[in-house]
């Protein structure tokens, strides 16, 4: 049943990453496939011009704030400390709240660069949110991979035996069961996915996945940028990750069509910039588009934006 009487309606919001408009078939791009998006799109409601900030940390400091970069940003990968994000909103509303994802917003520079904004961004723990699995949320050193064999930090503690697994199927897996633990209540999920960022990597679908060794987790403790990004990747594997994000998406929607909430759910879908400059892709089967992630240009700021409500949003 839709929301009804005092029922607020449940939040569920999905950040991509490294996404432009032109990877999603709706938006008429014919080089992945994005059926999961697309179902949402025709069963929903899709624009055509959403635009946010050329690269990821200015995005989610704006839309976690709400409040423009020139009023709160402190430099890339971070936001203030005494920021109030929607995190704490939703929680002060009465609402259960989750994160899980990409955090990457309490310390960016590796410890030979700029020490002095070392750790001068929020944590995880005081962003607001009752529960939490994320990667990067301390030292970028420390980081690692965020894909196969990933390090993930979950509640204040970091989770063990990882070898083999991946990261964005982690982060589903905790969203499906927060959901299921607070199903009778109003909730509030945001999911910053790892998918689709650089390093482009086999995903789980892939047929070298397997074999596949995370360069990353080769370049724990480096010093410097030109240490711990001294690696590799193939934009090949960009269409894997686009499609696999897709398929993980449709297994959060399907958790609530399970539990019988979808229809108290409202599901928004957004990009955080342009797809990656290394990476071309294909609309309406003929046109090119080549990323603009990090060009102040419409391939760089134009993303997708989809809001899925079965019930209230018509189709």
């Amino acid at each position: 049943m839709a929301v009804t009487g005092n029922r607020r309606p449940n939040i569920v919001l999905i950040m991509s990453d490294d996404l432009g408009y032109e990877a999603i078939g709706a938006n008429g791009g014919t080089s992945y496939a994005t059926p999961v998006l697309d179902g949402m799109a025709a069963a929903g409601i899709r624009f055509e011009n959403a635009h946010v900030q050329p690269l990821c940390t200015p995005t989610r400091v704006q839309l976690m704030t709400g409040k423009y970069n020139f009023r709160n940003y402190i430099g890339f990968g971070l936001i203030a400390p005494d920021e109030v994000t929607f995190g704490h909103l939703f929680s002060d509303a009465g609402y259960r709240t989750c994160i899980a994802g990409k955090w990457q917003l309490h310390s960016y520079n590796p410890p030979d660069e700029m020490p002095e904004a070392r750790s001068t961004g929020q944590r995880i723990e005081d962003a607001g949110f009752d529960e939490f699995c994320v990667w990067h949320a301390h030292h970028t050193e420390e980081k690692g991979s965020r894909y196969k064999s990933p390090i993930i930090y979950e509640n204040g503690k970091f989770l063990e035996n990882m070898e083999g697994k991946y990261g964005e199927d982690i982060f589903a897996d905790y969203i499906i069961d927060f959901m299921e633990r607070n199903q009778d209540e109003p909730f509030f999920v945001y999911f910053p996915m790892a998918l689709t960022h650089r390093p482009l990597e086999p995903t789980p679908d892939s047929p070298e996945f397997d074999e596949f060794v995370p360069p990353s987790n080769e370049t724990l403790g480096a010093g410097t940028w030109a240490e711990l990004e001294d690696w590799d990747d193939d934009a090949r594997y960009y269409k894997d990750m686009v499609e696999y994000h897709d398929k993980v998406i449709g297994r959060v929607n399907a958790k609530l069509e399970q539990l019988g909430i979808a229809e108290d759910t409202l599901v928004i879908y957004v990009g955080d910039n342009g797809s990656p400059v290394e990476v071309c892709s294909i609309m309406h089967s003929h046109t090119e588009v080549c990323g603009g992630k990090g060009l102040t240009v419409d391939r760089g700021t134009h993303v997708p934006l989809i809001c899925s409500w079965p019930g209230t949003i018509p189709s």
